[in-house]
């Protein structure tokens, strides 16, 4: 039987070290599950593998687009559950890991056949969003799709302009296209989670956000200022960077924010990680265990 592992937790757990031992265990390479790491030259604000860990191990899904490339959740299920079909011609075992909870449920359960987004659609909602603001697009969609309105992220743009691009484009409510149906897959999916103390995950969070800025974050961010815009950068890490470029906080105020928002992050993980009775939770030193979970699995 085919088996895809699974390898998720909150972001500074320790998911890249234990992921890098499993993959070296069972000789097979990574599928990367980060929908930051995806894009090109956000090596250091999203802790992307090192290049002797690229080395080391083949990451797909690792630096493979631009910054303006459109990218979504239903892409990323298509182009993954495709490539697992060619890994499990050569191998039983194929391993899947990252901290995006959409892209890890997108190939472990599927998501809704949304339609693709023409560029037309997608230019015209990004000059209103400029132009009009997120509030008044946030009161269209409650005009258009009250269901959606009701559940939707009002402060995320990207998750307002998308359902609103749908109905534009359908002229049907994004809701409509909602069925929230769990696909089958034509392998077994064995996913584990990692977690620590509060306190110590929230220890390693600090001490990794001072690592990035040591290795340059802010030299990153101000490179990539000038396209700040850029949905690939409206994410935690970079945002307070770009507040202090603009000169809104101090760098000490956004090193502090950043490891506020980070830890934010991490709550909202686990939350969401509880919420699947298929996850078996590990601690990230497990490694013995966590092998022969994986292999005695039935």
């Amino acid at each position: 039987m085919k088996t895809l592992i699974v390898i998720t937790g909150p972001t500074a757990v320790g998911k890249t070290a234990l992921t890098m031992d499993i993959a070296q265990h069972f000789g097979i390479p990574v599928i990367n599950a980060d929908s930051r790491q995806i894009y090109r030259d956000l090596k250091i604000g999203t802790a992307a593998p090192t290049e002797e860990q690229l080395r080391q191990v083949r990451h797909y899904f690792v630096g493979t687009l631009a910054l303006d490339d459109y990218y979504s959740a239903s892409m990323y299920e298509e182009q993954a559950i495709a490539l697992l079909q060619q890994l499990f011609q050569t191998s039983d075992y194929a391993l899947l890991s990252g901290g995006s909870m959409m892209y890890i449920d997108a190939v472990c359960n599927g998501i809704d056949d949304i339609p693709t987004v023409d560029a037309e659609t997608r230019a015209t909602m990004k000059q209103r969003l400029a132009e009009e603001g997120l509030e008044a697009l946030v009161e269209e969609l409650r005009q258009m799709d009250t269901e959606h309105y009701a559940i939707v992220d009002r402060k995320n743009p990207r998750r307002v302009v998308h359902a609103l691009e749908i109905c534009h484009m359908t002229g049907r409510t994004y809701t409509s296209f909602r069925k929230n149906e769990k696909k089958q897959r034509p392998f077994r999916i064995v996913k584990m989670a990692l977690t620590l103390p509060r306190e110590q995950l929230y220890d390693r969070i600090n001490r990794r956000v001072d690592q990035m800025m040591a290795d340059g974050l802010l030299e990153e961010a101000r490179q990539l200022y000038p396209q700040r815009h850029l949905n690939a950068l409206n994410t935690v890490g970079y945002k307070e960077m770009f507040a202090h470029l603009d000169g809104t906080w101090t760098l000490e105020e956004a090193v502090e924010r950043l490891k506020g928002n980070t830890r934010r992050y991490a709550r909202k993980q686990l939350t969401w990680y509880q919420k699947d009775p298929d996850i078996r939770w590990f601690s990230p030193a497990e490694t013995a265990p966590i092998i022969d979970y994986i292999e005695h699995y039935e």
